[in-house]
């Protein structure tokens, strides 16, 4: 007979924990809104807002207006048709209250309410009601206010009529404030919700979003958006500092039930830039939609191209690579069932979007190249300069990964490399001169911790193809360095540092230094950003002493405040670091490079369409744009040396 087991840790059903209601989402965040983090915050905003979305989308609503109060809540209000507030039949509560506090609760899951949305699978409103210490909706319908108020989720009355409004008066306002306990941070970023916010706009022509800002002390920040061309003008505003070669191409129609809008236009530039919307939701994965635009230019431009007698018998093709140097395109999808990779809803699955989508903007195309015979050629002539620039870029990628592979023991003969193999282990400083290369090199942990000094600047590859870049020597030392290829080549798979940092002076030549790599790796590693490998090491720009003890401040504000912690200007000493060189190998290491003193700042795309323009702004050909920036941002910035 077996003994009975009476240890501590014997497992029963008494141990197994059932979360009710939305207690779950509070336990574990990410997975509801992806996390805790600054990003999360502002994702709680995007999904009430999605909502409002969603009566645009179903032809409800024209306008929403969105405001953050001076104690950090904010209120998303529409005019749509208001959330229902008569009684659930399932749950026996207002479906207000059921849409409220119940995951999978919505107006989404059937075929009645919504034949195109957003929104995170029905799980949106309710998260963010569960995530916030309190949340107030309000609800216009049938002539009155119905409100309730909820606490961390947790409904503090039942749905009540609260005033009176006109009869055709409908809508939904939400106001909450994020909780403190659950986010790491609760300051909402102005620039990053004007971004989303301007992107709604585009992808939903015609309607009107408002965004008041009310914590500046001279009154509230006003922002309107509204576009009348749609995505037509989302690319106009993306190429606004190129040189275009024509007007924007433009296509609508509904196919099946689906409806496909895409706008291309083509720049002077050299790089892509091409975005894919799902029911208003950016797939940065791209998808099915995407793949399909991308099909239809290269079929519709190569056809158009050999009708003309422009591609001669006996010449090759043009590649997709060729016909999507300098493209400026968004494709957006409205679709009544939407079918994405994951829950983070990165890429668009629908395999009749892709030939839907091919056929739309290859009709589209071909008939605007028929109409458009002068800007028609000068599509096909940068498609021919792309193809002769995509050899010479294929064989001097080749040299530079052949000579890597020749060089593998050695490496580039100024990288100083560390003795781990373990890439997962090592990192890369990319530092700035040879002064500062040498204070890093002797005051590295040799063990995991490689040095790469550059020499000078390397080259603005916003101005250049890659063929040109890949001849620039700092930039080839850097890609035999880390292994992982660039361009089209790139592979993470052989990626020899898993950090990657860039080290620059804090001075006007750093900054300019930090910039241009930023430039490359947005341009030709984005991977490297992608999966969270490249970050800025942030040197002290002070030293400040006081007999035997010494502290370091990264910024005047914390400068300040250890002089006051030291007992302010007597007796203490203050160096102004300008330089890496400036500091001995010991110093470097303490404030710097030791994993448990040092700041980093992780490099991270938010907003790939915003981040895209800005690197064209900064780094392009055209200098009223970079000049405007300039003088706009001129009283922000600190610690400038000129």
């Amino acid at each position: 007979m077996a003994e009975q087991d009476n240890r501590p840790n014997h497992y029963t059903a008494d141990d197994i924990q059932v979360l009710e209601g939305l207690e779950a989402v509070r336990r574990r965040p990410g997975m509801y809104i992806g996390g805790t983090d600054i990003k999360a915050l502002h994702h709680m905003v995007y999904e009430v807002v999605d909502n409002s979305i969603d009566e645009a989308m179903a032809g409800y609503c024209d306008r929403i207006a969105v405001a953050i109060h001076r104690d950090g809540s904010v209120t998303v209000q529409d005019w749509g048709r208001g959330i229902p507030v008569d009684i659930h039949k399932q749950t026996g509560r207002s479906a207000l209250e059921t849409v409220m506090t119940k995951l999978h609760a919505g107006g989404k899951f059937g075929s009645g309410a919504y034949k195109v949305s957003g929104g995170l699978h029905g799980v949106g409103v309710s998260a963010v009601n569960a995530l916030s210490e309190w949340l107030e909706v309000e609800v216009r319908q049938s002539g009155k206010i119905y409100y309730q108020r909820y606490h961390r989720g947790v409904p503090q009355d039942d749905v009540k009529a609260i005033g009176t409004v006109p009869p055709g008066e409908t809508g939904t306002r939400t106001t909450f404030l994020p909780d403190r306990t659950i986010f790491e941070e609760t300051e909402f970023r102005f620039e990053t919700l004007v971004q989303r916010f301007r992107e709604m706009a585009f992808l939903n022509r015609g309607l009107t979003i408002e965004f008041k800002d009310e914590r500046t002390t001279n009154g509230p920040r006003w922002m309107t958006f509204y576009f009348e061309g749609g995505v037509r003008s989302f690319v106009r505003y993306l190429n606004k500092n190129r040189e275009v070669l024509h007007e924007p191409i433009y296509v609508e129609k509904e196919v099946e039930g689906n409806l496909i809008e895409a706008a291309i236009q083509y720049n002077d530039g050299f790089n892509e830039s091409v975005f894919a919307f799902a029911n208003t939701i950016n797939t940065p994965d791209g998808g099915t939609h995407l793949t399909g635009l991308r099909s239809a230019l290269t079929r519709t431009i190569n056809d158009w191209a050999k009708r003309q007698g422009l591609l001669k018998e006996g010449d090759s093709s043009f590649t997709g690579e060729d016909t999507r140097e300098g493209l400026t395109a968004i494709i957006s999808v409205k679709l009544p069932d939407p079918q994405f990779e994951s829950q983070t809803k990165v890429k668009l699955l629908n395999e009749k979007v892709r030939t839907q989508v091919e056929s739309v903007v290859g009709e589209a195309l071909m008939e605007w190249l028929e109409k458009n015979p002068r800007d028609g050629k000068k599509i096909v002539e940068k498609c021919m300069t792309s193809s002769r620039a995509r050899e010479a870029a294929r064989k001097a990628r080749d040299l530079v990964i052949r000579k890597s592979a020749l060089e593998s023991l050695t490496l580039p003969g100024k990288l100083a490399d560390c003795s781990e193999r373990d890439p997962a282990k090592c990192e890369l400083y990319i530092v700035e001169g040879d002064s500062a290369g040498g204070s890093a090199k002797q005051g590295r942990d040799r063990r995991f911790q490689a040095i790469l000094p550059l020499r000078g600047k390397i080259l603005n590859v916003e101005k250049a193809r890659l063929d040109k870049s890949l001849a620039n020597k700092e930039i080839q030392a850097l890609v035999q360095a880390l292994g992982s290829g660039i361009g089209d080549a790139v592979d993470l798979s052989n990626l020899r540092y898993h950090r990657v940092m860039i080290m620059t002076d804090a001075d006007v030549d750093g900054s300019h230094i930090r910039t241009l790599l930023l430039t490359l790796f947005f341009r030709y590693m984005p991977q490297l950003i992608e999966n969270g490998h490249l970050y800025i090491a942030q040197p002290p720009l002070y030293m400040i002493r006081k007999g035997k003890e010494t502290r370091y401040a990264y910024s005047d504000e914390e400068r300040d405040r250890v002089v006051q912690e030291l007992g302010g200007m007597n007796g203490v000493t203050l160096q102004r670091y300008k330089g890496l060189g400036e500091m001995n190998p010991e110093q470097l290491w303490e404030t710097t490079m030791n994993p448990e003193n040092r700041v980093l700042l992780q490099v991270t795309v938010e907003d790939a369409a915003a981040a895209d323009r800005t690197f064209d702004m900064l780094m392009g050909n055209e200098v009223a744009p970079r000049k405007r920036f300039i003088q706009s941002h001129a009283k922000k910035v600190r610690n400038l040396d000129v």
